[in-house]
């Protein structure tokens, strides 16, 4: 565990695979799906909430049916690594509508990026007015997503410790 993690029994972490799975329920069909009454679900549910563990709701939307027809997966290298640039680049980064992922990582790459548009046309303008213009950027990377195999959005609370220990896992 890190700093930042809190310990999550298993009722905890059933909620969270339940709300991930359907955060649409009510707080009812989730205390019967993981065996709690309603109090003490939604108890567990607000202290989770309280305590960042659970960082909002959202909806997943297919990017094909609202016009994002070209995922692009996007390298990017920056030629200086002081606080500065690496504070810019990533204040352009979230400043970027079309930048929906981005992670700094080791290897070939200082950071990958998920860049979604409607069209090839769409990228090439966003790779000129947006990672070009970037003073630092040296090398961009991209490789076009031919098909998406899994996409998925869940985390897998379900590896958690007292989960394993629970179901003998290892």
């Amino acid at each position: 565990m890190n700093d930042d993690s809190i310990p999550l029994d298993n009722y905890s972490l059933q909620i969270l695979l339940e709300l991930q799975r359907d955060a649409r329920q009510t707080v009812q069909q989730i205390a019967d799906k993981v065996g709690l009454s309603s109090t003490p679900c939604w108890r567990r549910i607000k202290e989770m909430e309280a305590a960042g563990v659970i960082r909002g709701y959202t909806v997943v939307v297919d990017r094909e049916k609202v016009g994002l027809n070209i995922a692009a997966v996007t390298e990017v290298n920056l030629d200086r690594h002081n606080e500065s640039k690496v504070r810019d680049f990533e204040k352009a980064v979230e400043a970027s509508p079309e930048i929906v992922r981005c992670v700094s990582a080791t290897g070939p790459a200082d950071y990958i990026l998920t860049v979604l548009v409607p069209d090839i046309k769409h990228y090439e303008k966003f790779l000129h007015t947006t990672l070009f213009e970037q003073a630092g950027v040296t090398h961009v990377r991209s490789a076009i997503v031919l098909r998406e195999v899994k996409t998925e959005g869940s985390l897998p609370v379900d590896f958690g410790p007292t989960l394993r220990s629970r179901t003998g896992a290892r």
